[in-house]
């Protein structure tokens, strides 16, 4: 595979085998492009950098870079985030804790932004999985390190733990959380 900008976190499918990975788009392209992204990696994808871009689901040239470039063999990401985000670590829910709706998960840890406006970002995501797809968009799991214009915290990477719990790194508050489920 290849036009991967910067796939920093890789997780592979615990039913499928598929590779999975969170990619940082390029910068300084303003506060919305382009996005951030969670995608499928196959084996001799084309998936863009540094001359084509994806923005809502249109793969089209980046003119910074791609002056005649051509794009019609890119793929397109899975799943598109808010531009920088920084989505960095992601692991698939195989633990018995939480409850079974939560089994096949994707949990993805977004470190936050430094080069937008408004920052986005600092919180972890759940991705609903059936039949080795994602069934909705990110939806917030936890959150918190971010209040208004300033964040105490940057989740970075997560674990599912022998116990079933979730770690996570924290590196604004050089912290490891365990995140656990307790019935009501």
């Amino acid at each position: 595979s290849t036009g991967l900008r910067n796939a920093v976190g890789l997780a592979i499918h615990p039913v499928t085998g598929a590779l999975w990975a969170t990619v940082n788009e390029r910068d300084w392209r303003g506060d919305d492009v382009p996005p951030d992204y969670v995608t499928e990696v196959r084996d001799g994808s084309r998936h863009g950098w540094p001359d084509c871009m994806t923005v809502r689901g249109k793969v089209q040239v980046d003119t910074s870079f791609g002056k005649g470039a051509r794009c019609d063999d890119v793929v397109p990401p899975t799943l598109e985030i808010q531009a920088h985000s920084a989505p960095i670590g992601l692991a698939f829910y195989t633990g018995t804790q939480f409850p079974e709706e939560y089994r096949g998960s994707l949990f993805v840890a977004y470190r936050g932004s430094w080069n937008r406006t408004l920052p986005t970002g600092y919180k972890i995501v759940r991705i609903r999985f059936h039949d080795g797809h994602p069934t909705n968009a990110p939806e917030d799991f936890a959150t918190g390190w971010l209040e208004g214009t300033s964040a105490w915290g940057r989740p970075v990477d997560l674990v599912v733990g022998r116990d079933g719990a979730l770690y996570l790194s924290d590196q604004g508050a050089g912290r490891i959380y365990r995140i656990s489920y307790r019935q009501p």
